[in-house]
């Protein structure tokens, strides 16, 4: 049996609360830094439709408490339940871009400081997707004091083949509006003529849809239905990814860290992941590792029990 709960955490400015949410074993009774584990979003969904939804009865989430984790997300601000910046409630193009890295990686830290003090622990693990995988790069040049593990799935880099598939061109205002069809496009970028809904069964992929519009109650009102999400990381792409700017130094990180992802990744290709390794010269242990037939959401496709395996495995090796 799991318990899931729900808390608003104060971010580090006034007036921002964070929604975390929390799954763990109802008999677990040792909390450590080798089994508590925090996951970050990318630049687009809420963590309710990537790592806690459920798909023929189990999510991510679900299976890591399985475990016997401590698992926990965050949804920095913009997205999910955490507070929306008052830039979404005008129209997009009457403010600039909202929700960049460097205040993802506060919210980030906010999160993290209230695991320890929950917790009364020094350090945990950190797992990002995607945007997340920045994110929690960044945060833990800054923090190896707090980080255990760093896991990083479907790694961003710098960017040599185009720009982003978040990125629409033009001008930008404060967030984008993200419709199913866009969804659909987005996943089957690269992939053969029937490989997508081999990979994801068209009744995950509306799961995903309901789980992502439900996050973003702005989604009812529109027809069709869409949900937000701020454009900050697309500016941060167009500023530091794409013109070969590093947004951090992976020389700064001195944790055990994993990077993983699957080999039709289209959003951050495997080059990226291929260069970013080496970089990794102060882990004090590193792993690269790639999963056959998947996709940039393989969290959420047929395949999703490797990549389970494999990051539980990765952070099984952080315990005594």
């Amino acid at each position: 049996m799991l318990i899931t709960e729900d808390f608003m955490v104060p971010a580090t400015d006034a007036g921002v609360q964070l929604h975390v949410r929390n799954k763990r074993p109802a008999d677990l009774t040792r909390f450590a830094p080798d089994n508590i584990i925090l996951f970050v979003h990318g630049a687009t969904g809420s963590p309710e439709a990537g790592f806690d939804l459920t798909l023929d009865g189990l999510s991510w989430m679900d299976w890591m408490a399985q475990q016997g984790n401590d698992v926990y997300f965050v949804s920095v601000r913009g997205y999910g339940r955490s507070t929306r910046p008052r830039e979404m409630d005008e129209p997009p193009m009457n403010n600039s871009p909202i929700v960049r890295t460097d205040t993802a990686a506060r919210d980030v830290g906010a999160a993290v400081d209230f695991i320890r003090a929950r917790r009364s622990v020094g350090t945990i693990s950190l797992l990002g997707h995607s945007w997340g995988t920045t994110i929690m790069a960044l945060y833990t040049t800054r923090n190896n004091a707090k980080v255990h593990r760093l896991a990083l799935y479907a790694p961003g880099w710098l960017r040599t083949q185009g720009r982003s598939l978040t990125d629409a061109g033009g001008p930008l205002g404060a967030y984008r509006i993200v419709t199913a069809e866009a969804v659909r496009k987005r996943r089957g970028t690269g992939l053969p003529p029937g490989k997508q809904e081999e990979l994801m069964p068209p009744h995950w992929l509306d799961a995903y849809l309901d789980a992502a519009f439900a996050a973003d109650p702005w989604s009812a009102t529109q027809s069709p239905r869409a949900f937000r999400a701020p454009n900050g990381v697309v500016l941060d792409s167009r500023e530091y990814a794409n013109v070969g700017k590093p947004r951090y130094n992976p020389a700064d990180i001195r944790v055990p860290t994993l990077l993983i992802l699957a080999e039709w990744d289209a959003d951050t290709p495997l080059y990226m992941a291929q260069t970013l390794f080496p970089l990794l010269v102060n882990a004090p242990a590193k792993r690269l590792v790639v999963i056959g037939e998947g996709t940039h959401s393989i969290m959420n496709e047929k395949n999703r029990m490797q990549l389970f395996r494999q990051v539980q495995l990765f952070f099984n090796e952080g315990q005594p």
